[in-house]
């Protein structure tokens, strides 16, 4: 839901009334979610707010994956209270399609759960059965092993007898959907469960250099109309070949680049703040004193870092 719908009461300006902590605190997490299925329904009805009733599946995609990216950058703040409130926010959206899928006849949101608490039953051997393992590793390949049961046996109840069906795939599951760089990451990690990998991340690291030193031979051939396709498979390679030597530095990559990210944003603001106290627009500065402005904003952040030279080695 928009930000400027929480808390309030549909179809009004008016806060919704908290009630006494201690009346709050009495109820157990399952009355608690009991009462936000039903205030979702509640909102969803005829009678509900405008525009909850006027979602769909389609509609609430944006709000799914913006509410997952609000709890990583929670979870990074270090503040409790907003990190359980962006959980929360997510565990509203699960809440939403669920009712929605409802009201279709499709399932609930009984459904859901149940789903999910027999599968981590199942997935948990060790756990819940008489299996043992050693170690961490043993739990994931024990993990994969289930799945690519599962996954074979609900290929068997769908096929029709005599159609071609294709081998099941390790890589069965992992979502296309997924941001490029998060699905590079899961195919890497999940190959390298079975020992598909490299032996250090020396050599994951020089791989980046060869992917490195391909695209910069193609870069240098673009004056002489260089092909794009190929272009855009060796900028692929390298990233790849980048998502990888995360993954062996058991560095998720989607959040390195995020922080990455919110880190050029920062300096980058902070060049424009520098330029309007000199009475200019950054975009009125000469080059030069924009890369004067970028080492100052990174030295104002770490000022025992040392100027760099070059436009290359400044970001």
């Amino acid at each position: 839901m928009p930000r400027r719908l929480k808390n309030y009461a549909p179809g009004s300006k008016r806060r919704i009334a908290r009630q006494p902590r201690q009346s709050r605190k009495k109820l157990t997490p399952g009355q608690w979610f009991e009462k936000l299925v039903a205030v979702q329904a509640r909102l969803r009805a005829r009678n509900g707010c405008p525009w909850d009733r006027d979602q769909t599946h389609q509609t609430l995609r944006t709000y799914l994956i913006e509410e997952a990216y609000e709890v990583l950058e929670a979870l990074e703040g270090g503040d409790d209270a907003k990190f359980a409130e962006e959980l929360g926010d997510l565990l509203l959206q699960i809440v939403f399609h669920a009712q929605i899928a409802r009201e279709e006849r499709r399932f609930t949101i009984s459904d859901v759960i149940r789903e999910i608490h027999d599968k981590m039953v199942r997935r948990h051997p060790h756990v819940f059965g008489g299996a043992r393992v050693k170690n961490s590793a043993e739990v994931l390949k024990n993990w994969e092993g289930i799945k690519a049961e599962e996954r074979r046996r609900k290929t068997g109840a769908f096929s029709s007898p005599g159609a071609e069906t294709s081998p099941p795939s390790l890589l069965d599951g992992i979502s296309r959907g997924l941001p490029a760089v998060l699905e590079g990451f899961q195919l890497t990690r999940r190959a390298a469960r079975i020992g598909f990998d490299w032996n250090s991340a020396l050599e994951v690291a020089e791989k980046v250099r060869e992917e490195l030193d391909e695209l910069t031979a193609v870069a240098a051939a673009k004056a002489n109309s260089a092909d794009r396709d190929l272009a855009e498979e060796e900028v692929g390679d390298l990233l790849f070949a980048a998502v990888n030597l995360a993954r062996f530095l058991d560095i998720d990559p989607e959040i390195a680049l995020k922080k990455a990210n919110q880190k050029f944003s920062r300096r980058f603001r902070d060049m424009e703040r520098r330029a309007s106290n000199s009475g200019r627009a950054l975009a009125g500065v000469p080059r030069a004193e924009m890369e004067a402005f970028w080492d100052a904003a990174k030295k104002s952040e770490h000022p025992s870092v040392e100027s760099t030279a070059g436009a290359g080695s400044k970001r």
